[in-house]
């Protein structure tokens, strides 16, 4: 049962989904990813050409006819190929699940991927390269012959980056001060400039939206490099180079920071531990350019977020896009350390937010309700917060049978602050409360703060795709044996596990699409571990409880 409040630990987050060039990398062969330097020319034949980059290298790198005879024969067939269309799509490749251009191949309701070069993994998610002449440096991958090139850390230099070299790496007068290791300095920068290379100017800043940025800051705020947008380390993120829209987002051979997402403002990838990671760059809003503080706006459509565009993981997920999950709520206690994460929740009114009735079962200290959060440890300028001032259990809730809940449904009224509740911006938004049943096989959203692969909680926010499966299929003996009712229903993936909703994600929502909005469906509600096989996650139904929800909007609590 998922009641347990989550720890809060630092947590790797990542970048996720978007449309890549992955004809790319057809025409490698094994034999082309030995090394570096081993690059098979062919591979860039399909390229679309990529702009140069203008700025300086300070980094040292150089349609059937029928009679009517026979149209009721035809008739048949036709329904036949639909309804197995259907069937099939509903079960395995409908949502290609592919990605990096690997082509699905349907196996029942199950499926497998085949991946070009150089990727693998169940869903082609992986890079297979391997790239070792570099040395010091890193291999990046370039649109010229040899179709590689290093880029040094200083004080080596290229070709191989296995020598160290003495030419200044500060820039703008920076005097270069050595450590008692060869391959340590230090920039001493006059003043204004800044930057481990001086390379940072007074004017180098991002304005209020901060995805047009087009500066030279290449560092990130924990003082890390920023990896270059070409390294062969990024062929398996999805934000890089050869993605499809680079040159928009002034992604290209360079390692400067950039905002593609619509993050809160620009970042790029670092290495850290050995793993590719990312962070907020060193870069400041640019003066005069304080966000202003827009007057209140009323919720005018519910299930609308603005950003659509899919971007570790709950079990199996991504890091969500800022702003697409804006109905989604973080429930917190007070603790000696802070404001802690102990249930998820979703906003359906502009003082309502609904979440499961075990998250606050003999809960007696105060609740904070925390929308438009993304990164749970960070102050977010886009967050409201509120006091929860009522606290509405369903009456029939209870646990029975082991891990079952029933009636698992609660209602939160929030205090509204200087006169408001929750006001509509790109972050925070409602989601729409359904009047409907949808069929086995649709896939849906879930998202929150929940465990991880890892064990452990995420303090970024994180989302995935599962699938709704029937209440028969859910009752069978070797998944939850008859315990589920029609208050409730599961969704995830059977056969391949992995994919689950957590611990601390307990009363988060499940949405799903219909007539092109938002409606939230389920409320995550218990289940048997996380992402295991033959134990899909169980959630509350909430068409089922559409009058129990409307009866509080209409006595004016």
């Amino acid at each position: 049962m998922f009641t347990k409040p989550a720890d809060i630990p630092n947590q790797l987050k990542g970048k996720s989904t978007v449309h890549l060039r992955n004809n790319f990398f057809h025409n490698f062969s094994p034999s082309n990813f030995n090394s570096c330097s081993s690059f098979n020319p062919l591979f860039f034949h399909s390229l679309l050409t990529l702009p140069a980059d203008e700025t300086e290298d300070y980094e040292n790198y150089e349609n059937y006819y029928y009679t009517e005879a026979n149209q009721d024969t035809n008739l048949q067939q036709e329904l036949s190929e639909e309804f197995s269309w259907m069937e099939t799509s509903l079960d395995s490749c409908y949502s290609s699940p592919c990605k990096n251009g690997g082509t699905c191949e349907a196996k029942g309701s199950d499926f497998s991927c085949h991946c070009p070069k150089p990727y693998g993994g169940t869903t082609c998610e992986k890079g297979n390269g391997s790239f070792k002449n570099c040395h010091f440096g890193d291999c990046l991958i370039t649109l010229t012959p040899p179709y590689f090139k290093c880029s040094c850390k200083p004080p080596y230099r290229r070709p191989s980056s296995s020598k160290q070299c003495r030419p200044n790496p500060c820039k703008n007068g920076g005097t270069c001060i050595r450590n008692r290791y060869r391959s340590k300095f230090t920039c001493k920068c006059p003043e204004p400039f800044r930057g481990r290379f001086c390379e940072i100017g007074p004017n180098d800043c991002y304005e209020e939206d901060s995805s047009t940025y087009r500066g030279r800051v290449n560092q990130a705020e924990n003082g890390r490099t920023c990896l270059h947008w070409n390294s062969h380390h990024l062929l398996d993120h999805p934000f890089n180079a050869f993605m499809e829209d680079a040159d928009t987002h002034g992604i290209g051979e360079h390692n400067f920071c950039r905002n593609p997402d619509e993050d809160e403002k620009p970042w790029c990838y670092i290495r850290k531990n050995n793993e590719v990671d990312w962070e907020y760059c060193d870069v400041s809003l640019c003066a005069g350019k304080e966000l202003e503080s827009n007057p209140p706006e009323v919720f005018q459509t519910c299930g609308q977020p603005e950003v659509r565009r899919t971007l570790k993981k709950i079990y199996g997920g991504s890091k969500a896009t800022p702003g697409k999950h804006p109905w989604m709520a973080s429930l917190q206690i007070q603790t000696p350390d802070g404001n802690k994460h102990f249930c998820g929740g979703v906003l359906i009114k502009s003082c309502w937010v609904l979440t499961a009735a075990h998250c606050l079962e003999n809960l007696e200290t105060k609740i904070q309700v925390a929308l438009g959060k993304q990164n749970l440890k960070k102050k977010e300028d886009h967050e409201q917060i509120f006091d929860a001032v009522e606290v509405i259990l369903h009456g029939k809730y209870r646990e029975e049978t082991g891990h079952a809940l029933y009636n698992d449904i609660a209602l939160l009224k929030l205090q509204p602050v200087d006169g408001y509740c929750a006001v509509e911006t790109k972050y925070v938004k409602i989601a729409c409360l359904p009047d409907f049943f949808l069929p086995a096989g649709t896939s849906c959203f879930i998202a929150g703060w929940g465990d991880t692969e890892t064990g452990d909680p995420s303090n970024q926010l994180l989302d995935a795709n599962v699938r709704l499966i029937s209440q028969r299929k859910c009752n069978e003996p070797k998944l939850h044996q008859d315990k589920l009712d029609d208050s409730m229903f599961c969704a995830g993936r059977l056969r391949k596990p992995g994919i689950d909703s957590c611990q601390g994600e307990s009363g988060g929502p499940l949405t799903c699409v219909a007539n092109g909005s938002y409606y939230v469906y389920g409320l995550v509600s218990w289940g048997e571990g996380c992402g295991l096989k033959n134990k899909p996650g169980v959630y509350t139904q909430v068409t089922k409880f559409a009058s129990w929800i409307n009866t509080f909007f209409c006595s004016g609590l």
